[in-house]
């Protein structure tokens, strides 16, 4: 099988529709190529459970015919854009553990859209 991290949006979008690959198994190989290069220090925050959950959902969406535009399609999270109840930092000491209560507009666009 092609290497899930590899694939376009449009051709992952492609291959969730046809049923080809699975949210979750798209959302597997992102978390391991992830964890496979921790060395980078790409990613700040990690939230493997929601987004486990989150495409489990999208899962159960594409299978219903009810997928929003970008349902089942892994994203990252730049982390100056606060993400309700996740640990964001901007990458800076001062912001080091302040979690915002809220969802920023950026966030709240991309859930809203699968």
């Amino acid at each position: 099988m092609t290497d899930l991290t590899k694939l376009t949006i449009a051709k992952a979008k492609q291959k969730l529709t046809k049923k080809e690959i699975s949210a979750t198994e798209l959302m597997q190989a992102h978390i391991k190529s992830i964890n496979d290069n921790k060395d980078l220090n790409a990613v700040i925050t990690m939230t493997t459970d929601q987004a486990l959950q989150q495409a489990k959902i999208a899962d159960q969406r594409l299978k219903d015919g009810e997928a929003r535009p970008l349902e089942g399609i892994p994203t990252a999270v730049k982390d100056l854009f606060c993400t309700k109840k996740v640990r964001t930092t901007a990458g800076s000491a001062i912001l080091d553990g302040f979690v915002p209560p809220y969802e920023s507009t950026v966030t709240s666009k991309l859930f809203e859209n699968g």
